[in-house]
């Protein structure tokens, strides 16, 4: 979950180019129209479906149901969500997930766990994008970090750019513990 612009699908493009040989990885795009995004997750060589809302600005559980049975997953490891960008309905409704991450770029400010308290306090993980541009937004690393941490102290938060790689790999390694504790569980 996150803004429109954030880096959704330039984050899951990077971290299938990271996984796809580690992992058998589908993607279930949502989005209000279009099939832009999972044209793009098809590209980068995993399964992927596109989801669309009617107009609605979020998706509920029953939808990723539709999504995942149409889609099959008995044979992937991860599937991941993409949600419509939107910091507000995505976290008002339960997908279904296992997991929920949202991603908050350096662009939109450290302010926003502070002014969208739900979305931080339904998320298991942060991911801040955009690092590569820090030195030119007015965005504090430190005070993000406590703001995120006083909506819910149990989060997860990696630092990365999405745009260049650089950082995204704790991501990854979180994302593997993840499957394989759910694998486990099985």
């Amino acid at each position: 979950m996150s803004s429109p612009g954030s880096g959704k699908t330039t984050t899951l493009k990077r971290t299938i180019e990271q996984l796809k040989s580690e992992l058998k990885m589908g993607v279930m795009e949502a989005d209000i129209d279009s099939d832009v995004d999972a044209a793009a997750i098809q590209a980068a060589g995993v399964r992927s479906i596109q989801l669309h809302t009617g107009g609605m600005c979020h998706l509920d559980a029953d939808m990723t149901r539709q999504g995942m049975t149409e889609f099959g997953t008995e044979d992937l490891d991860l599937v991941i969500l993409e949600n419509v960008g939107n910091l507000v309905c995505p976290a008002e409704f339960d997908t279904g997930a296992v997991k929920n991450a949202m991603i908050l770029s350096v662009p939109e400010g450290h302010d926003k766990p502070l002014k969208y308290p739900l979305i931080f306090q339904v998320c298991d993980v942060l991911l801040i994008n955009k690092m590569d541009v820090l030195p030119y937004f007015d965005f504090d690393v430190e005070l993000v970090k406590k703001y995120a941490l006083q909506r819910n102290p149990n989060m997860k938060i990696f630092f990365f750019s999405a745009k260049t790689g650089e950082g995204i790999e704790p991501w990854c390694d979180w994302l593997k513990e993840q499957v394989r504790a759910w694998q486990e569980k099985k």
